[in-house]
């Protein structure tokens, strides 16, 4: 049995962790707060930018951009998008592990794979698997913006519009609720088209000044509600999941340190005892 010197020490290190633990789960969910607002101010945007444009994909026939065209898959891109920082329990391996499996289907169906990464930990896994990463960028903070990675997506962009990627996925973990959040994986292009059932109505659009010029900016502000969404949605994620992982940190300290205080309180027991027992056997000697 350790020495209760040991054990005391033990204690005081693990108290201090705890205290620490405690401080990032509070602001965990100071913050959780602020990045739900934000989440759900962007979410009916996107969905409804994905809805407008899966529309046009079959209200204008006349004319086709190349982001709505369907064409043979022989390379893939991913925007994978995961936290600058850890202690999120298992927030990131999930999007991670969702990334290698849409990774292994496509390359068993003969297509290359190239990734554009958001945050410092994709960046770290990725790079280990020796994957071709086309972009990437980090700390955009708790608060991103839509210029911050903007860039770096259109490298991405870029590629599919001169025919390098033929098909572009985003990857990143969805909130549903503070104790779950999941991968999800969303194709940006080309751009999905919207279910018929979702349709009331078809109809044809007159653009003003021309359909290629409206339907540019268009996809544009598509793609980057999509991405924006998917930013905000992981940032959300991610303060949930660390103020459950430091809640149960926390939790955890507080069990280890009632086991240590007893084991300290039997091995000062016990000192007591061998002497008390030298004690009187000396004074039985004399």
């Amino acid at each position: 049995m350790p020495g209760a010197k040991e054990i005391r020490g033990k204690i005081a290190s693990i108290k201090s962790t705890q205290k620490i633990t405690k401080a990032m789960e509070m602001v965990a969910a100071s913050k959780m707060r602020k990045a739900q607002d934000r989440m759900r101010a962007a979410r009916p945007y996107a969905e409804k930018m994905h809805d407008v444009i899966g529309h046009l994909r079959l209200a204008n026939p006349d004319y086709r951009h190349p982001w709505l065209v369907e064409r043979p898959v022989k390379s893939v891109g991913l925007i994978v998008i995961s936290t600058d920082r850890g202690l999120a329990g298992s927030l990131n391996v999930n999007v991670f592990k969702q990334a290698l499996t849409t990774i292994r289907e496509w390359q068993g169906q003969g297509a290359q794979v190239q990734l554009c990464l958001v945050g410092s930990k994709g960046l770290q896994f990725f790079r280990r698997l020796k994957l071709p990463i086309a972009a990437s960028i980090t700390h955009l903070g708790d608060r991103p913006h839509v210029a911050d990675f903007i860039g770096t997506v259109k490298v991405m962009l870029d590629a599919y519009s001169e025919g390098k990627i033929d098909r572009l996925y985003l990857i990143n973990a969805e909130f549903v609720n503070t104790m779950s959040q999941k991968p999800v994986v969303r194709q940006l292009l080309p751009a999905e088209v919207v279910k018929s059932a979702d349709l009331q109505e078809r109809w044809e659009y007159i653009y003003e000044p021309s359909a290629a010029e409206l339907m540019e900016g268009l996809l544009m502000r598509y793609v980057e509600s999509q991405v924006y969404r998917g930013a905000v949605e992981n940032v959300a994620c991610e303060m949930a999941a660390r103020m459950v992982a430091m809640k149960s940190a926390t939790d955890n300290a507080g069990k280890l340190i009632d086991e240590l205080q007893l084991i300290y309180n039997k091995a000062r027991q016990a000192a007591i005892t061998k002497e008390i027992s030298e004690i009187v056997g000396g004074a039985a000697a004399v």
